[in-house]
């Protein structure tokens, strides 16, 4: 593992933000994605990057 954030790439970043899902901690999964999404040129592979990741706190609904 790196110690410069720097040196982190966007597979990295998505490789902890699928340990983190697995982990059931989705926000940190989403923060993890967004991070590799910035560090995507392409916009297609970034959306489809928040697709699979979209930020838990917007996504979740109330139940009765």
């Amino acid at each position: 593992m790196t110690r410069d954030p720097a040196d982190l790439t966007a597979a990295a970043y998505l490789d902890a933000a699928r340990e983190m899902t697995a982990a059931d901690r989705p926000y940190l999964a989403h923060l993890l994605a967004e991070e590799a999404a910035q560090l995507t040129t392409d916009p297609a592979t970034a959306a489809g990057i928040r697709a699979t990741y979209p930020d838990p706190t917007t996504a979740r609904t109330e139940s009765d």
